[in-house]
């Protein structure tokens, strides 16, 4: 079985909100108070793909959580701040179903 991704569509699901809120969330990542709040974030981020990360699964064995939960939340936030530095130039929903393929690819 394959890593579930729920906890990310979830997380992305948000971003249909993060549509609404775009503002707070570009002030937040342009402020001085953004490597704090990305650090909150990406940390959040490490802490849902490591409980949905399989580490019994054959080929997931030999790959620590927390290192796969690190990669796999740098790479949302990457995304994310990507997503919004260019003005959102995808739907969320657009965003949701690609990075979603993606990560499904990765692990």
């Amino acid at each position: 079985m394959h890593v579930k991704w729920t906890g990310m569509m979830q997380i992305w699901s948000i971003s249909n909100t993060l549509s609404v809120i775009i503002y707070f969330f570009l002030t937040m990542l342009a402020s001085k108070g953004a490597p704090s709040f990305r650090a909150r974030f990406l940390e959040f981020l490490i802490e849902e793909y490591k409980g949905e990360f399989n580490t019994n699964e054959e080929r997931n064995q030999g790959l620590d959580e927390v290192i796969v939960g690190s990669f796999m939340g740098t790479a949302f936030v990457g995304i994310v701040e990507w997503w919004i530095s260019n003005g959102m130039p995808y739907p969320p929903h657009i965003m949701a179903k690609q990075v979603g393929v993606l990560l499904e690819r990765v692990v």
